[in-house]
């Protein structure tokens, strides 16, 4: 009889913890993630004036990365949300460039950096709710919205904390300034992409029947 090599006990316990499919969508979850901040989040004009004006994008003005975390938590659950985004920032963190604006342990810095740190709590949140009931696009659509205020109130909190402590570098923001730049601003757009995100996860759990 063959015998297999036993796995280290923390891998055992890491494949006890997460099942198959947590694993692969996470995996999912964190080249969704990467790929979402390369691609600017746009609208089009309504389809019935396709015929009349032609077909017109419209920027957002944001990508649609957080609409990647918010997908993996309601396709994939909590635990694959959260563990797709904590290899995000690991990634991040090991100086390969997947932030808007790089990577490196110096983006702790960056006024942005607790917006992706809400990605995990926000990941969690949006996938244990959109588990929690039944897989309606109402449901889904509260789901993504708690882990959406769930990420902006992360980032405001670091925001806050950055400017009491004077870590951020370069401070060339005001805290208002900042709040308006990196939550006020861009949240509209987000709630776009937030109801984006329910359609098409509503979508593909219906035609996978979970």
């Amino acid at each position: 009889m063959v015998k297999f090599p036993r796995l280290h006990p923390q891998i055992h316990h890491f494949f006890i913890v997460f099942a198959p499919h947590e694993i692969l969508w996470a995996i999912i979850g964190l080249l969704l993630t990467i790929g979402g901040n390369l691609l600017e989040a746009a609208i089009t004009n309504f389809p019935w004036n396709w015929s009349q004006e032609g077909v017109q994008t419209h920027s957002l003005g944001v990508t649609y990365q957080i609409g990647a975390v918010l997908l993996v938590g309601c396709l994939g659950g909590k635990n694959a949300g959260v563990l797709a985004q904590i290899a995000y920032l690991a990634v991040g963190l090991i100086w390969f460039p997947v932030f808007h604006q790089g990577g490196g342990l110096g983006y702790l810095r960056q006024p942005t950096f607790g917006y992706l740190l809400g990605f995990i709590p926000g990941a969690w949140l949006c996938g244990y709710l959109a588990f929690k009931r039944s897989p309606q696009l109402e449901n889904l659509a509260v789901s993504c919205l708690c882990g959406l205020l769930v990420i902006h109130g992360m980032g405001l909190t670091y925001l806050v904390l950055s400017q009491w402590f004077n870590w951020i570098s370069p401070a060339t923001l005001s805290l208002w300034q900042a709040v308006k730049t990196y939550s006020f601003d861009p949240l509209p757009a987000h709630l776009v992409i937030a109801c984006a995100v329910s359609a098409i996860a509503f979508t593909l759990r219906k035609l996978m029947f979970y």
